[in-house]
C-alpha cells in the first residue's frame, strides 16, 4: 500500500495540456471578488469558443463532423447567441425581444438551419455578448433578479452567470471535438 501521508511533497508536473496556437485569451484572475471571478470566467469561455472557430471557412463551420450528431460550430454560435439573449435580455432585463433561431414549431433551428452566413451568425453572437456585458455591468449586485420564464420565479444575476459558464463549458467541449474532426487542431 502506498504511503499517502501529508509529509510527502507533490512534484510539479513538467507537462501540461497544450495551449491553443495563437491564444489571445485573457485568463481569469487567480484572486479577486465573486463578481470579477464570474464575469471574467464567462468572458474567458466566450473567447475560448471563438478561438475554437477561428480560421475556418463557412463550409467547415457548418460541417456536422461528429456523427450521428447534427451539431456544427455554425449551429453552436447560433445557439449561444440565442442563449445570451434568453438569459440576459429576456429573463434578467425583461426586454421584449424576439427569440433567436427558435420557435415552438421549430425548436432545433439553431442547429438544423445553417442556410445563413456564419459570419453574420458571429456578428449576432458578438452583439448579444456585448449587450449581455452591458446588462451585467449596469446591475447593482449579483443579487439583482429577473424572472425565470419557465416558472415565473425570480432568478439572480449570480445564478445566471453560473448557468452561462456551465453552458459555455459544455459547448466548448463540443467545439473541441468538432474542431479536431474538421482539421485536427487541438489545444486548451
Amino acid at each position: 500500500m502506498a504511503d499517502t501521508g501529508s509529509d510527502q511533497i507533490s512534484p510539479t508536473p513538467q507537462h501540461y495540456a497544450p495551449r491553443w496556437a495563437a491564444d489571445t485569451r485573457e485568463p481569469p484572475p487567480n484572486t479577486g471578488g465573486e463578481r470579477e471571478a464570474l464575469t471574467t470566467t464567462l468572458d474567458w469561455h466566450r473567447a475560448t469558443f471563438e478561438l475554437k472557430c477561428a480560421g475556418l471557412t463557412q463550409e467547415q463551420l457548418s460541417e456536422r463532423s461528429v456523427d450521428p450528431s447534427g451539431m456544427s460550430l455554425h449551429g453552436l454560435v447560433r445557439h449561444l447567441a440565442g442563449v445570451e439573449r434568453w438569459w440576459f435580455r429576456i429573463q434578467l432585463a425583461g426586454e421584449e425581444v424576439p427569440l433567436l433561431y427558435y420557435s415552438d414549431d421549430d425548436p432545433e433551428q439553431d442547429f438544423d438551419d445553417l442556410t445563413g452566413d456564419a459570419g453574420e451568425a458571429f456578428a449576432v453572437w458578438h452583439a448579444e455578448c456585448e449587450r449581455s456585458r452591458r446588462i451585467v455591468e449596469a446591475a447593482e449586485s449579483l443579487d439583482v433578479t429577473g424572472t425565470r420564464k419557465s416558472t415565473g420565479e425570480p432568478i439572480s444575476l449570480r445564478r445566471i452567470l453560473i448557468n452561462m459558464i456551465a453552458e459555455y463549458a459544455r459547448h466548448n467541449g463540443h467545439a473541441d471535438l468538432l474542431r479536431e474532426r474538421i482539421d485536427g487542431t487541438t489545444g486548451m
